[in-house]
């Protein structure tokens, strides 16, 4: 009788957990109502091999996503595209007792994000999007950049997939009666 209760109690409890959860997408619309291309960004900056590392993450992380589905082709509901206008490194933290010698960068990228309807060439949402991580300086701070880039890359591509898979979407067609 006891170990019913505490049973009872124990799935109640545990159910309750979950009860804000939502699977699935979050916008409103049924998993791959839609469909994106993305397109390569142009590189406004000096550093080289950011375009293909954002391409990549924003690609993946709208699959991991699955709100909308990923094309390559003209047949796309929507058209992602834009241009990294930013690639700054700042020092955070220096060496004790030496102001000048960096010991912890920041690096960030920042991208202007379009969002296009290809049916009827109407803007969805453009705005400005920043992706950064830090990196310690070791002996070789050319291979730490390098190798933080597809982290921020990453981290842009997250915040890039939220606003446009949960951002202003145009109404789905209305289905013929």
């Amino acid at each position: 009788m006891k170990s019913a209760k505490w049973f009872s109690l124990l799935l109640a409890a545990g159910l309750s957990g979950c009860v804000g959860y939502h699977a699935g997408p979050t916008n409103g619309l049924p998993a791959g109502s839609r469909s994106v291309r993305v397109d390569y960004f142009e590189n406004k900056t000096l550093e080289p091999r950011l375009v293909v590392a954002i391409n990549r993450a924003l690609k993946k992380q709208l699959q991991r996503d699955g709100t909308c589905t990923l094309e390559s082709h003209d047949h796309a509901d929507l058209i992602v595209a834009g241009e990294i206008t930013e690639f700054l490194r700042n020092g955070i933290s220096y060496q004790p007792g030496d102001v000048l010698t960096v010991k912890d960068y920041s690096l960030q990228i920042t991208a202007h994000l379009k969002v296009t309807d290809r049916a009827t060439g109407k803007t969805i949402l453009e705005q400005e999007v920043t992706g950064n991580t830090v990196v310690r300086v070791g002996n070789d701070f050319t291979a730490a950049q390098r190798q933080a880039v597809p982290l921020i890359a990453d981290h842009l591509a997250r915040l890039a997939t939220d606003l446009i898979v949960d951002g202003p979407w145009p109404e789905p067609p209305a289905a013929d009666p």
